[in-house]
């Protein structure tokens, strides 16, 4: 039986060859279009197999921050790859690990010391998931199990990723894997919980946490949040006392703090770090995605000195048993200090304000469309939250229908976008120009009329 089409002109395509053996994620493979056949990119575009030229307006997933193919980071990847490709780092250790380390450690939020490498940003949650637990139990305090996280949260899609993650399409069929926790509200102000309007409440959904860590009466480890943005669950954009509100409160109930950044991390947000925005350090911060600028698979979870030190026994058996073999990977790691020389050189940080201001500026008008429900904008991220019904604020989640019809309208103009079903969202490459920024500004507008008609 012939596996590969071919097409009526000569040889199978990329995407004839891709669907004969390729199982794509996030992905129905039988009623999916194909895959977009990506041979190349530059700058903020990618080029397909057939000679299109597309803007990536998702940074190819969120981790793409100073555009595709870039000079300084292929030097840097190709100078460490002629040094040192990989070692294992259970026993050895190398300049690119330690160098990196130091320079988090000068970045994050004062008081993070400690880095502990994985591979991407599922892993990295994981390894923080396991530290609170494990913490716990070298202090002595093994009735800590518990687990705080809120609803609309999406950490990742391993085991203990998926468990402090929202009870979702993305976690349903593996149910019977999860650890049990407790989920309290998000400040969702298109959505308030509450039912109370941004404009008069007092972030009073913080009371739900609160609430929820005294009935948990000493048993709750730690609390896990996106801070500023919830990315999957469908781009929530928080004000900074509800990320001031949760530390204060997991220092009352005496839990530890844990911050995903793994799509805030690195400028997203239009700090470094999203826990900026509100003057708090976390007891521990997960980071991966652009991390290496898009390059490679890196994740890294900080934790505060306090964290490490609970781990530290003449009893081996207290060492937190967990790694990966490419832990610390040296060509990951050179390039993650090649993006952070980058954002010294260029004022990237700079660059993501100016981002922000021109899609506040251009993105505030399609409020107004019968579509548009909600529109968000926080640094270098845009979103559109469209409803059926802008009285009711009815919409279909992340399975609705229209995410795919607006996927395909807007890569016949050029532009990859991928909706969460009906929240449609821009997140560029913050090295894209204001002229380019405009021109995908104008296709948005563009297709969501033409979706109203």
């Amino acid at each position: 039986m012939t596996r590969v089409g071919r097409t009526l002109s000569g040889p199978p395509t990329l995407a004839d060859r891709d669907r004969a053996l390729v199982w794509h994620p996030y992905t129905q493979m039988r009623t999916a279009p194909p895959p977009l056949p990506i041979v190349g990119g530059k700058g903020v575009y990618l080029y397909t197999e057939d000679g299109r030229r597309i803007l990536d307006g998702i940074s190819s997933w969120w981790v793409n921050i100073h555009g595709h193919s870039h000079p300084a980071l292929n030097a840097a990847l190709a100078q460490q790859a002629a040094r040192l490709e990989h070692v294992m780092f259970a026993g050895c250790t190398h300049p690119p690990a330690v160098d990196l380390a130091e320079r988090l450690v000068a970045l994050l939020p004062a008081g993070i010391t400690r880095v502990f490498y994985s591979d991407n940003g599922s892993t990295a949650v994981e390894v923080a998931v396991k530290l609170a637990a494990q913490y716990w139990i070298n202090k002595g305090e093994p009735r800590r199990t518990a687990f705080v996280t809120l609803h609309h949260a999406y950490h990742g899609d391993t085991v203990g990723a998926m468990s402090v993650s929202e009870d979702s399409i993305f976690t349903r069929a593996f149910a019977p894997l999860l650890f049990p926790v407790t989920r309290a509200h998000a400040p969702y102000c298109y959505r308030c919980p509450l039912g109370l309007e941004r404009a008069t409440c007092r972030v009073d959904c913080l009371g739900d946490l609160e609430e929820k860590l005294s009935a948990l009466d000493g048993t709750a480890a730690a609390v896990i949040v996106e801070p500023m943005l919830q990315g999957a669950g469908g781009m929530i954009v928080w004000p900074a006392e509800f990320l001031s509100g949760v530390r204060r409160l997991c220092d009352r109930f005496g839990v530890l703090m844990i911050a995903d950044e793994v799509l805030t991390g690195f400028g997203r947000t239009g700090r470094m770090f999203a826990c900026e925005h509100a003057a708090v350090t976390p007891d521990i911060i997960c980071l991966s995605k652009a991390l290496t600028a898009g390059y490679l698979p890196l994740g890294a979870t900080c934790t505060t000195e306090a964290v490490y030190e609970a781990f530290l026994s003449d009893d081996r058996g207290r060492t937190f048993f967990h790694g990966h073999s490419f832990t610390a990977n040296p060509l990951a790691c050179a390039v993650a200090l090649a993006s952070l020389d980058l954002f010294e050189r260029e004022g990237t940080l700079d660059r993501v304000r100016r981002l922000e201001a021109q899609l506040r500026a251009g993105l505030a008008p399609l409020a107004a469309r019968p579509l548009v429900g909600d529109v968000r904008v926080i640094g270098g991220v845009g979103a559109i939250e469209l409803v059926s019904d802008k009285t009711t604020r009815a919409a279909g989640g992340y399975l609705d229908g229209i995410g795919p019809r607006l996927a395909a309208a807007f890569l016949a103009r050029g532009l990859l976008l991928r909706p969460l079903g009906n929240i449609l969202y821009f997140m560029p490459p913050y090295v894209i120009t204001e002229e380019e920024t405009a021109w995908a500004i104008d296709q948005i507008g563009e297709v969501i009329e033409a979706m109203t008609v």
